[in-house]
């Protein structure tokens, strides 16, 4: 069933509309059952009423709860204002139980003393019929807004006034009783009101047990069973993620709160970790919608880490990048080489010390590696103005053109550009090759093409080749 309300309220609208609604009819349903059983003498009725008076306190309870639970956030109550919906649920269930107890004793003050008279008339059966038909419908607008936004305390009101049905239920079979017993002279058949009073009584304490067990593990944080491990399998099947190492679930009021710590390979890039953070968020979300979501990420070793992996994650742990990175094997004994680009106004003395501990650092990453020789290269910081050469072009063309037909793997060079920076020139083109031609054959063959255009064109400072396959040629 969804709730009836008018559609446009949003869901913290619905849930003061229909706590409101709830103390309103209440707040009538006391009064009459009052009435009617100061006029009749029912201690069933009056306890009812009485009950009534407590739904009555407890309706007013849920709507100032829900009003304040919806509350954003704040300096004070980081986490919201939704406790206050569990703590209402808690208040309420004590009124219940209050309310039972002094139910119970007046019974059993009557049955001894004997002093159960009563006065019957219609008017009680109406007012307690009209009760249950009111609590029923109360209690099925309650639980319809209490699926949709997730309140506690409109659960608790809900399950308070279902209760409430059986109750009236057994007060209008105690009178029915009474009467009989009254009308065909059975005597034992009197104590039926106080009797029935008794039974709901007890059969809504321990109701009100069950809701107490479930108020107060809310208020310690415990979530349902299978929650924390819902949210730790959404998170872990994102592509990404090596495991969940700590996950903790928190909840106020219907508002989750889910803690993770996600371990990453440690050769993670500081964008990608956004990005699979991102994903497990929205995987968690999907898992339980509506949480709110903090995500902690730490690096950690793949199982299958390569010496390449180990290098690139020391170098990324102290903010650099490298390339053109090689191992070598001689005599048993391995060599690293790679280039790193450092800023180009750092004095050599600065540059050199920082690579040598970033080389240090890597045997001791890869202590199967003997030794570590970095090439030092500028990193530019600044934006050259460069202008195009006319005059060489031609030569220079023929030149790249004539260097190319010595690799046969080679389909053709286009798109030449050449730009005269400061006092060197640069050259910068497209070189077509076989579609499935490995990278590592291309890199040779590109590293070989600009080696003999510097040799035809000595000239030439800086050689730029951007590989493309056949079936993708930009010409």
């Amino acid at each position: 069933m969804s709730y009836a309300g008018p559609s446009q309220l949003t869901a913290p609208a619905q849930k003061r509309h229909v706590a409101l609604v709830s103390m309103s009819a209440a707040a009538v349903m006391t009064l009459l059952k009052l009435a009617v059983g100061l006029l009749s003498g029912s201690l069933g009725v009056l306890s009812d009423a009485a009950h009534s008076a407590l739904d009555l306190a407890g309706a007013a309870l849920t709507f100032f709860s829900v009003r304040v639970a919806d509350k954003p956030a704040d300096e004070g109550h980081t986490y919201g204002h939704g406790k206050i919906e569990n703590i209402s649920s808690l208040v309420e269930a004590g009124l219940m139980a209050v309310s039972c107890a002094w139910i119970i004793a007046e019974a059993l003050t009557r049955i001894s003393r004997h002093t159960v008279e009563l006065r019957h008339s219609i008017w009680p059966a109406l007012v307690l019929v009209a009760s249950i038909a009111v609590d029923y419908w109360r209690s099925r607008q309650l639980r319809a807004v209490a699926r949709i936004t997730g309140s506690p305390a409109l659960e608790t009101d809900a399950f308070h006034f279902a209760s409430d049905i059986w109750s009236t239920l057994a007060v209008l079979a105690g009178l029915a009783a009474s009467w009989l017993g009254m009308r065909f002279g059975i005597r034992w058949l009197q104590f039926a009101d106080p009797f029935a009073a008794i039974v709901v009584s007890l059969m809504i304490l321990r109701l009100t047990l069950h809701l107490t067990r479930e108020t107060v593990a809310a208020l310690m944080d415990e979530i349902p069973a299978g929650t924390r491990q819902r949210v730790i399998r959404a998170a872990a099947g994102v592509d990404g993620v090596m495991a969940v190492e700590q996950a903790r679930v928190r909840r106020s009021g219907a508002a989750y709160f889910a803690d993770l710590t996600l371990a990453l390979p440690r050769r993670s890039t500081f964008e990608h970790t956004g990005e699979v953070v991102r994903a497990a968020t929205e995987a968690v979300h999907r898992a339980l919608p509506g949480t709110d979501v903090v995500i902690h990420t730490i690096p950690r070793e793949a199982a299958a880490e390569s010496i390449f992996d180990r290098v690139r994650a020391v170098a990324l742990r102290n903010n650099v990048a490298v390339h053109e990175l090689s191992v070598q094997t001689h005599n048993g004994r391995l060599r690293v080489e790679q280039h790193v680009e450092l800023d180009e106004q750092m004095p050599l003395i600065e540059a050199h010390r920082f690579v040598t501990a970033l080389e240090e650092e890597i045997l001791r990453e890869a202590p199967e590696v003997d030794s570590v020789l970095t090439h030092i290269e500028s990193e530019p910081a600044t934006i050259e103005q460069p202008e195009e050469i006319v005059l060489d072009n031609r030569r220079i063309e023929q030149a790249l053109r004539s260097a190319a037909l010595h690799f046969p793997e080679i389909v053709d060079v286009h798109a030449l550009t050449v730009l005269r920076v400061s006092d060197h020139i640069d050259l910068s083109c497209h070189c077509t090759l076989p579609d499935k031609l490995s990278m590592g054959h291309v890199h040779e063959i590109i590293t070989a093409l600009e080696d003999r255009l510097k040799l035809a064109c000595p000239e030439i400072s800086r050689v730029t080749i951007h590989p493309e396959p056949i079936t993708e040629n930009t010409r």
